[in-house]
């Protein structure tokens, strides 16, 4: 018992730590209920936080316009498969330009862009204002009133020159052909050994418009034809018919197909029936096919 009360005897100086502790937490705690610590009410000016909001969000505009990747203009006719994909364009919308693009076929205005490989209207929008055509195409020559003199007056066979011989100089009598496509006229003709076949072979050489096509054979035409040994169409085979002009592995595939079904070919023309026939290109596939 003694030893259980020595702990509570506290010498002077211990019973005055005691009270002045007990007096220190007591005024802590009126300190507590009773001071306000609550955080001063901040002003805030609501027409200068909107406005500085719209500056940081006219800022991030900005650098996001500058991060975008710039398009310059280009030639649609020209849009590769890493191009395409860049401009936004789908695998089968880029394979359509390539094939069209593929059968010597050039795209001229937006909306032939469209047609041929059938993409939105919203890429279109976006893309067609960089699309940079030829000269030929954006600035076509004036058509001049017709002058009827004997150069406009079609020659008779015998009195037209060969196109097969015809120089540069030449062709650059006929209005409208001038330096550049007399040279391309020539360059062309000199791919095949013999030259032309027919005229209408012109139609394949770059920048010649119909018009210029009918100016042309008036005075001109394939009169020493190239030699050329024609295919039979009802037996040539897929490897043989690659090598005609504008006939890929796969037109020549559904040629061969479609002969199965049809039982042989009874005309060159039942050709435009077959699946991605080039029909525009049917006069100039057809002087390398027969029937027989």
């Amino acid at each position: 018992m003694q030893n259980f009360k020595s702990h509570f005897t506290f010498t002077k100086e211990q019973r005055n730590g005691i009270f002045l502790l007990i007096l220190l937490i007591l005024g802590l705690q009126c300190v507590y209920f009773f001071a306000d610590f609550s955080p001063e009410a901040i002003l805030v000016n609501k027409e200068e936080l909107e406005r500085f909001n719209k500056e940081i969000d006219s800022l991030r505009l900005v650098q996001l316009e500058k991060s975008k990747p710039k398009v310059y203009p280009f030639n649609p006719n020209y849009i590769t498969d890493f191009k395409g994909a860049a401009l936004g364009m789908s695998n089968i919308e880029i394979d359509r330009l390539l094939a069209f693009r593929k059968q010597n076929n050039w795209i001229v205005s937006a909306k032939q862009f469209q047609e041929v490989t059938k993409v939105s209207d919203s890429i279109l929008s976006r893309i067609s204002p960089y699309f940079k055509f030829p000269e030929w195409v954006t600035n076509p020559k004036r058509k001049r009133a017709p002058v009827f003199n004997r150069k406009n007056i079609a020659k008779t066979f015998e009195e037209k020159q060969d196109l097969n011989k015809a120089t540069a100089e030449q062709l650059q009598t006929i209005n409208g052909i001038g330096k550049v496509l007399s040279k391309r006229i020539i360059r062309f003709r000199n791919k095949f050994v013999g030259g032309f076949i027919d005229d209408v072979q012109l139609r394949d050489v770059y920048g010649l418009t119909s018009e210029l096509i009918d100016q042309l054979t008036k005075n001109f035409t394939v009169k020493t034809p190239r030699q050329v040994q024609k295919i039979n169409i009802n037996k040539a085979t897929i490897e043989s018919l690659v090598n005609v002009q504008h006939i890929d592995y796969d037109l020549a595939y559904n040629i061969v197909e479609q002969r199965k079904l049809r039982e042989g070919y009874k005309s060159l023309d039942e050709l435009t029936k077959v699946k991605d026939f080039p029909v525009n290109k049917i006069n100039i596939i057809k002087l390398y096919l027969s029937l027989d």
